[in-house]
């Protein structure tokens, strides 16, 4: 009789474990759902980024567009067919134990047994299973088959690791069907943590090609061999008789560099400093006239040659003013835009417009459209000829509110890997990415989140006592979020800023 009740004891022993198990995996379900809603963000959040690009920069960025969109139509199919087997799965539970997170119910393997398995077989399901990983496997390889680096060998060896279906070797030594390895036999929670992972490393992919796409193409802007040779005229046009002057410079300009050998229109300039050729010769008849030539100069033991291509218009007389934003096409709420406005041939003109004031020096104006009402302002200028004769003009600019800013730790933005301590002392601050303006914003509060704890509001740019409490009781690589950010422009305080964009955490202890 002891014997049997000690037998008994160990087998509730058991029991219990069993659910604390199927418990767990519940829990980690729900975490890998989590991330995937944030993995799902970022995506669309690189997608919006790259077709902005292909809209501004059409030649640079279409084509990585659409083969960023045949990754992503890709992932999107793969992704909601495993989403229709996890619903069928959920499907065979009740409601309430599914909203009442009751995992220790799901400790049946039959719904997948007979869905996916017949005897030693698979069903139909069970084999078109196994195609459409390997069919979303073989697509995405075959979409970035052409794309070379060390960046995409590590993808592609990561997508043959994660949607690999060969046999698996069971611990016996006995290769196993994949499928069945991975699949028959194991409780439902089990399984359907499994679909939500398969569709974590889905995204996961996703978000790797996309990254590094839009990281190849900035890799490639920032070389030398991509830019292009600038001619700067001394001004926008010339009266006949006059001598051009101007400058031809490289798109990236650099002081330190010489050039080993310069020809314009056929002649060898001499005349360069400081990283420019130096223009001086006769602007030529009235109308339009070319300049051309070839740049040369030494990079890594080789000579490099870029074209001189460009034009200016030599005019009679000026009878229109010019008008020109130093920075952008648009002038912004919020900031001092900068402004050169002149006439050609009329050595002082007189501008007028809303928020628009004098910065010193000739044609040099500020412009500051903070208060100004409507979507466009009018800049008026008038100027005297030597002859006594007055000229006119006047032009629009759009008027833009500052770009929506991102928050950042530590001066990072999107999902950064970080350690805990690390984090308890960082900084929170916002910044506006790719924007023409060095501008500062002061972060005056924020609202802080670890999964599955309330969330704290916190004053000032730090995390204060309660997050950092709330800190502590997160686990290693779970995913806090910091969002709600409040800032405030420095030195235009009254501005209101678009709503700031979150910044996520993952913490790597």
């Amino acid at each position: 009789m002891i014997n049997l009740m000690y037998l008994v004891f160990i087998a509730m022993l058991a029991l219990n474990m069993s659910k604390e198990v199927l418990s767990a995996f519940g829990l980690m379900n729900e975490r890998l759902t989590e991330a995937n809603m944030s993995a799902e963000q970022r995506n669309s959040a690189y997608m919006a980024g790259l077709a902005e690009k292909a809209t501004e920069q059409p030649e640079k960025y279409v084509p990585l567009k659409a083969k960023a969109d045949e990754i992503t139509a890709l992932s999107a199919d793969f992704d909601a067919y495993i989403e229709s087997i996890k619903t069928d799965l959920k499907a065979t539970v009740k409601d309430d134990d599914m909203s009442t997170r009751n995992y220790e119910v799901m400790d049946k393997p039959d719904y997948l047994n007979q869905t996916f398995f017949v005897g030693d077989k698979l069903t139909p399901e069970g084999q078109q299973f196994v195609d459409n990983v390997d069919a979303y496997r073989e697509g995405v390889l075959d979409a970035i088959s052409d794309l070379e680096g060390e960046k995409y060998d590590k993808i592609r060896s990561d997508i043959n690791d994660k949607f690999d279906t060969a046999p698996e070797d069971r611990r016996d030594g006995v290769k196993v069907d994949w499928l069945k390895y991975h699949y028959e036999g194991f409780p439902m929670i089990a399984s359907l943590t499994k679909l939500t992972q398969m569709q974590s490393d889905v995204k996961t992919t996703n978000t790797e090609v996309l990254s590094t796409l839009l990281e190849g193409q900035l890799q490639s802007d920032v070389s030398l061999d991509n830019y292009e040779a600038i001619v700067v005229p001394e001004k926008t046009a010339f009266f006949s008789g006059e001598n051009f002057k101007g400058r031809v410079i490289l798109g990236r300009f650099d002081n330190s560099m010489t050039f080993d050998k310069v020809t314009v229109n056929g002649n060898d300039i001499e005349s360069t400093q400081a990283g420019q050729v130096l223009l001086d010769f006769p602007a030529g008849n009235v109308g339009e006239q070319e300049i051309s030539g070839v740049i040369q100069y030494v990079e890594n033991d080789s000579v490099k040659s870029i074209e001189i291509k460009s034009s200016y218009a030599v005019i009679p007389k000026p009878n229109a003013a010019v008008i020109s934003a130093d920075k952008m096409n648009v002038v912004y709420r919020g900031v001092k835009n900068p402004m050169t406005i002149s006439i050609p041939g009329v050595g002082q003109a007189n501008a007028t417009a809303p928020g628009l004031t004098s910065a010193g020096g000739s044609g040099k104006y500020v412009m500051d459209v903070t208060t100004v009402q409507g979507r466009e302002v009018n800049i008026n200028v008038t100027g005297s000829l030597p002859g006594g004769e007055t000229v006119s003009d006047s032009k629009s600019f759009r008027i833009k509110d500052i770009p929506r800013p991102v928050g950042t730790v530590r001066g990072e933005d999107g999902l950064i890997k970080m350690q805990r301590n690390a984090l308890e002392i960082s900084t929170i601050g916002a910044m506006i990415p790719d924007f023409d303006f060095e501008i500062s914003l002061n972060v005056t509060g924020f609202k802080f989140n670890v999964p599955g704890q309330p969330t704290v509001v916190v004053n000032g740019g730090r995390l204060n006592e309660a997050a950092k409490n709330t800190l502590r009781r997160a686990r290693r690589g779970e995913t806090v979020q910091i969002f709600d950010i409040t800032a405030n422009l420095a030195g235009a305080s009254g501005y209101r800023l678009q709503k700031i964009s979150p910044v996520f955490v993952e913490l790597t202890n």
